[in-house]
């Protein structure tokens, strides 16, 4: 099916692809292919199948925007062409980016989609702005649910750590050099042979203590369970699922068997309900020996993975006799159905009361429901580093919104300047884990020089100050389908200047990133939309519409808060998020042009499933003539209400013209105090900051400060 987007220059989407964010002409080349494969280590710049295949494609004009979702899980190809309006008189679909055509003759992408199987499934969102496309696509997938917060801190992970004494050491070094970290993750070799839900007796005598430990700090666990079961008559999870005949077959009805990291493998069909079940009900504590309630899950391999077959995955010949096809029908689907009867079984073991988390490699459209996911395997060079920020964007507008890449890449081995730029650039991205290959040498931050490693903990202390921006953008996330990470022009969908960015985004609608991507540079050119915008470390401030040449020394990010916003922090880093749940919070209030300022604010108790009972906190924060006010939105019902423990320790304001003469406070249902400020008067770039200190009231209560 040809398909047009009229009046538009620019498309974006179908992921995965080691790709530019903006999407290229193919017609000099191969078609951007949607195949789920595990590819060992995959070129850049390439339209080539990656490990998740999502058919959806959004443009973006100055006329607006608008996107097309191709249900199809099959091989699928699509060819983008960038054509003037004149030469399109054919296509079977074509529908305008809004507005008029105008009088560029260019402004045409002209697609080509063709699957292998399957039926014509198509899905229009007709926008007409960006996050109107987000929210269109999110009615039929579906949204990211919201994640607990320590899936959104730091986690540390390698192939593999050696034991359990290893795993507690590494969590040890964490305290020792004041790093927070949340979740530590274990590979395939803390297995039995490759046994999933088994454990190595030798190497992990005692998990439940291990985790326990984990657990006293605030602290996780993630061990892996691949799709790929070990064909061992004495291993119960192989012995079951064969007599229950919950295996893909081969085109002949017989068991399918396949080469994986156990050796030969059989594979779940998890078209088969029974399967399903069967798998969901494994997660729970008598069955999974060894885990506990902070035990999550890393899905891999969920292509599925192949050694031995063609391009390393399963031949399409297969049957899946659940659902009653052949493999190639399902094959982009594989993965999705995988990791969403992980996300079930864990709310089984919980009896519907924990959140769940679990990563995956492999995804669908709609896997953003329940599931991370990740880049897969990366190498330790500066492209990789370069090309994740286009990788992720391309991820985040097509729903999959809880993404990350390997830090410091999965294979070889980084040296500290590429680390410290990694870990900076990860810290603004949603999903934050530092992974790599068995043969590489080890990276936890103590290992390199104390350069490095003041500059990964800044970076991650950094990540942990912002957790309650991220928690409240991943919140509202899960109600409007707007990405928590997102491209400029979703903020300023007028600003052509921005359709073609490549390596700056947006964290929600309030920090500009401009991360550092190239070996040595110690500047970054970076484009300033309409606004002003405020250097998160130094203060200085810049006026848009303008590019400046900004300076990006060794240890820091660039990183800008827009005029107009409100971000609330947690600046008392601890050694897990957990620990930090009851902190007082410090709101940055950066004046727009205007004078005025808004945010929004997100609490709960990080982890049940009670939020979905109104058991949350979200609050309007807004300042205007003088006046910051803190308003609870929602619930409106005090009984349904989170009651939280966080008190608001300080106020900053910058931007202000001038230093007030004196400060009130009124709360609801209390009288005015008057509260004590500093005030130091910008000069040159460096804007006026007020300093509010002990405001001392629950961040749950409403409340007026006054500037005089």
């Amino acid at each position: 099916m040809d398909i047009a987007f009229i009046n538009s220059k620019h498309v974006y989407g179908i992921p995965e692809h080691a790709d530019t964010f903006a999407l290229k002409d193919t017609g000099s080349g191969d078609p951007y292919r949607l195949y789920n494969l595990d590819v060992f280590e995959y070129e850049l710049n390439n339209p080539m199948a990656l490990y998740a295949s999502i058919p959806f494609m959004i443009s973006h004009s100055q006329h607006g925007s608008a996107g097309v979702f191709w249900h199809n899980a099959a091989e699928t190809w699509v060819d983008v062409k960038h054509l003037p309006t004149t030469d399109v008189v054919s296509s079977i679909t074509g529908f305008f980016s809004g507005g008029s055509r105008g009088s560029d003759p260019a402004q045409q992408v002209s697609t080509h989609w063709m699957s292998e199987a399957g039926i014509i499934d198509l899905f229009v969102m007709a926008g007409p702005q960006p996050m109107d496309v987000f929210r269109q696509y999110a009615i039929i997938t579906g949204t990211t649910n919201l994640p607990p917060l320590f899936s959104l801190a730091y986690h540390q992970c390698r192939w593999n750590y050696n034991d359990q004494d290893d795993v507690l050491t590494v969590d040890q070094n964490f305290d020792k050099h004041d790093i927070p970290m949340d979740v530590m993750w274990l590979d395939i070799e803390h297995t039995d042979g490759k046994r999933y839900f088994t454990w190595d007796e030798h190497k992990f005598p005692d998990p439940v203590a291990m985790t326990n430990q984990l657990a006293s700090k605030g602290r996780k666990l993630v061990t892996i369970v691949d799709p790929h079961i070990k064909r061992d008559p004495n291993y119960f999870f192989y012995k079951e699922n064969r007599d229950l005949d919950h295996y893909i077959k081969t085109k002949d009805g017989q068991e399918f068997d396949g080469w994986c990291w156990p050796g030969s493998s059989s594979y779940l069909d998890m078209t088969n309900p029974s399967a399903r079940k069967h798998y969901m009900e494994t997660f729970s504590l008598d069955r999974y020996k060894g885990s506990t309630l902070d035990t999550f899950t890393w899905n891999d391999m969920n292509e599925p993975s192949v050694f031995n077959g063609p391009e390393v995955t399963m031949q399409k010949d297969c049957l899946h006799p659940g659902l009653g096809v052949e493999h190639r029908e399902i094959h982009n689907a594989n993965g999705m159905l995988f990791h969403a009867s992980t996300y079930e079984g864990l709310l089984m073991r919980s009896n519907y009361q924990l959140r769940p988390f679990v990563l995956t490699r492999a995804a669908y459209a709609g896997s953003q429901r329940s599931t991370a996911i990740w880049t897969g395997d990366n190498t330790a060079e500066w492209g990789h580093l370069k090309i994740s920020v286009p990788m992720i964007l391309s991820l985040s507008v097509s729903g999959m919104t809880h993404v990350g890449a390997d830090i410091g890449g999965f294979f070889g081995n980084p040296d500290g300047a590429l680390l410290a730029r990694w870990y900076q650039t990860a810290a603004y991205t949603p999903f934050m884990r530092t992974h790599s290959h068995l043969d590489t040498k080890r990276r936890e931050p103590w290992l390199f020089d104390r350069h490095t490693l003041s500059v990964i903990r800044r970076a991650i202390r950094d990540r942990y100050r912002l957790l309650p921006l991220w928690y409240t953008l991943f919140w509202e996330n899960e109600r409007t389908g707007a990405p928590p990470m997102r491209p400029l022009w979703s903020e300023f969908p007028k600003d052509e200047t921005t359709f073609g960015l490549e390596y700056e985004f947006m964290v929600g609608s309030r920090l500009l990133v401009a991360p550092v991507l190239d070996s040595d540079a110690t500047t970054v050119s970076v484009y300033f939309p309409e606004g002003l915008w405020y250097d998160t470390h130094d203060n200085s401030v810049y006026q848009g519409p303008d590019t400046q040449t900004v300076p990006a020394p060794p240890e820091k990010i660039p990183v800008y808060q827009r005029g107009g916003s409100i971000v609330a922090r947690k600046e008392r880093v601890r050694r897990s998020s957990a620990l930090m749940r009851d902190d007082p919070y410090t709101l940055i209030v950066a004046l727009g042009t205007d004078g005025t300022a808004q945010g929004t604010l997100y609490i709960d108790d990080e982890h049940t499933m009670d939020y979905r009972k109104g058991k949350y906190l979200y609050i309007l924060l807004s300042y205007s003539g003088s006046q910051l006010v803190g308003k609870v939105l929602e619930p409106s019902v005090p009984d349904s209400r989170y009651v939280t423990k966080s008190w608001l320790e300080r106020v900053v304001i910058v931007g202000l013209n001038d230093q007030p003469s004196k400060i009130t406070m009124v709360t609801k249902g209390g009288g005015q105090v008057s509260l004590e400020g500093s005030f130091s008067k910008g000069s040159g770039r460096t804007s006026s900051r007020l300093i509010i200190r002990k405001p001392d009231i629950n961040i749950a209560q409403e409340f007026t400060i006054s500037l005089h």
